[in-house]
């Protein structure tokens, strides 16, 4: 059979074209995992600033929340204390009650007088409860009189009011008499003004009648002790006339009670503002006291911190009991050393024996045994003296290290060989 085969040439395309391709595909896929090399980190760091930031926000919403709270809380509380500081210290401004006069009527006269002088019977009681009127607080007392222009009336003249003040008791504290009268108005000045409101008269729109105020107590102040509950007001005349009265009790103001009433919207704000402001720093001092423990922040301070004297006693007792143990060591070594040294000398013959001291010997024994002794006295001195100095301890701790270096210096029998 006959088979098709390419030619070299395209057989080599074929193959520089699978190469390249290959190595478009290697590129690519080394791009690739370079690119995820790359963007893995990026992403765990977007990821983890992410948190953060999420975490943050959460934190900073949830103190600008409590923060919110407490300021409304503490606003809230501004405005109720003032409130009720205004309510407490301010008194009733104005009271006004009508007055209904009585009088006898049971006299035979031919008269049109009165058979006694009108007389009222005021109380100065709110709700019979409260006072009208606050200790110390003074006030303007005045009677409104309400009296037709009629012809008895013009006659009468002047005429008396008396006001007498009581207590619970019933006994009469102040008093006091005003003189008062209608206006004067000339013949001519009624008949004009009568012509002009004739229409208001006609109508009933208007009446010919004059208001009469009678100040009675300009600076009137009710006793702590004796504190007035009513008053009895009397006209002196049985020929007065009178459509209706009404008695004012009106506040006289002074200092702080003169700007509390006269500029109220200014108080209200300075009031607050004051009152939320000294909860703010009460609020804010104990804020610090819980967190640092005072107003001021702890200063860095280094603190030395030395040992007791159980703990310098005790390492004062483990030190003389190893420089003991120590010792007591020494004392067992030392025979040993002298009896191979006695050896070796007899074996040697007199020649390698050295002339050691006398005292030499007695002193290799002893020396050990005197430790012993100042140990167990030392140890006793710091049982008994428990309040040494530390540096005591560093210089007993040498002893041992002295007497040691001492013991290997001295001069032995087999130093001499």
């Amino acid at each position: 059979m006959y088979e098709h085969k390419d030619p070299p040439q395209r057989q080599q395309s074929r193959g520089g074209e699978g190469g390249t391709t290959a190595q478009t595909r290697t590129r690519r896929r080394s791009g690739s995992d370079t690119m995820g090399a790359t963007m893995g980190p990026v992403l765990h760091w977007i990821h983890d600033v992410a948190s953060v930031t999420l975490l943050k926000a959460r934190r900073t919403l949830f103190q600008a929340a409590i923060l919110f709270c407490v300021l409304v809380l503490l606003l809230w509380v501004s405005i109720f204390l003032y409130g009720s500081f205004y309510y407490s210290y301010m008194p009733t401004v104005s009271f006004s009650t009508p007055v209904h006069f009585y009088y006898n009527s049971d006299c035979d006269t031919s008269e049109s007088s009165l058979c006694s002088f009108p007389t009222a019977n005021i109380s100065f009681m709110k709700n019979d409860k409260d006072q009208v009127m606050a200790n110390g607080q003074p006030y303007r007392v005045s009677l409104d009189l309400e009296m037709p222009e009629s012809p008895v009336n013009e006659h009468l003249g002047m005429f008396m009011v008396k006001m007498s003040c009581y207590t619970k008791g019933g006994k009469t504290v102040s008093s006091v008499g005003r003189s008062t009268m209608l206006h004067y108005r000339s013949s001519l000045l009624q008949t004009l003004s009568t012509l002009l409101f004739s229409p208001f008269l006609l109508t009933g729109m208007a009446e010919q009648k004059q208001l009469i105020e009678v100040e009675l107590f300009s600076d009137y102040k009710t006793n702590a002790y004796q504190p007035s509950v009513g008053a009895v007001i009397e006209i002196q005349s049985k020929r007065v006339q009178i459509y209706s009265s009404q008695l004012r009790i009106h506040a006289y103001f002074t200092g702080i009670r003169y700007v509390l009433y006269n500029f109220p919207l200014t108080s209200a704000v300075i009031g607050v503002a004051t009152n939320f402001a000294f909860l703010s720093v009460i609020v804010l001092f104990s804020y610090l006291q819980f967190i640092w423990g005072g107003i001021w922040p702890p200063d860095q301070v280094r603190v030395r911190v030395m040992m007791g004297d159980n703990t310098r006693i005790q390492q004062r007792r483990e030190e003389a009991r190893k420089r003991m143990e120590r010792e007591s060591s020494y004392k067992e070594l030392a025979p040993q050393a002298i009896g191979s040294v006695n050896e070796a000398s007899d074996f040697k013959g007199n020649d390698s024996v050295s002339e050691p001291s006398p005292k030499k010997p007695s002193e290799m024994p002893d020396a050990p045994g005197d430790d012993a002794a100042d140990a167990k006295e030392e140890a006793s001195h710091d049982s008994s003296h428990e309040e040494k100095d530390g540096s005591d301890v560093l210089n007993e701790g040498q002893l041992p290290a002295q007497g040691e270096t001492a013991l290997r210096q001295r001069p032995g029998p087999w130093m001499s060989l």
